[in-house]
């Protein structure tokens, strides 16, 4: 077992209120709508869907093969400083890929008015190596792809949480 770390950053013309507001606050609504192709639905099975505690199950489509759903647990909730870290329970890549791992997403605004979101995959490997680049980036690029598809939804849709 090795632990490991993905960095990324995603870069949005969007302000980083109005993505928090959508993403991480009502994202469990929002994400089915904009990528139905993807994600089926979400299932809040405890809390609100978005405070501490919240245990989210993400079930996906059949275009996904490898799985069927990731359930995870909101564990910081920083509203003010708009961070969101939650770890994953099962389904995913979890026990396939990983061991165990977490996810923290921050929102930054940016002098143009829009904002930088920075994720961190903190992970611990099934094996004594670390994740491929491939599996590394394909995980990456996964949860991305919600952020994304918000964002994109947010730019079409500007008084959408505003």
């Amino acid at each position: 077992m090795v632990s490991g770390t993905i960095l990324g950053e995603y870069t949005s013309a969007v302000p980083a209120e109005r993505l928090w507001k959508a993403s991480f606050c009502d994202g469990h609504n929002l994400i089915p709508k904009v990528m139905p192709g993807i994600i089926s639905n979400i299932d809040i099975l405890e809390g609100d869907g978005a405070g501490v505690g919240s245990v989210k199950k993400f079930n996906f489509t059949d275009v996904i093969k490898d799985y069927s759903y990731v359930k995870d647990r909101v564990v910081v909730m920083d509203q003010e400083n708009h961070i969101v870290k939650y770890s994953t329970l099962e389904g995913g890549v979890l026990g396939v890929k990983v061991k165990s791992y977490s996810v923290e997403v921050s929102l930054t605004s940016t002098s143009e008015g829009g904002c930088l979101s920075k994720m961190k995959i903190e992970y611990e490997s099934i094996g004594d190596s670390l994740l491929s680049e491939e599996d590394a980036n394909n995980m990456q690029q996964g949860i991305f792809a919600m952020v994304k598809a918000i964002d994109a939804y947010l730019v079409e849709n500007p008084t959408a949480y505003a």
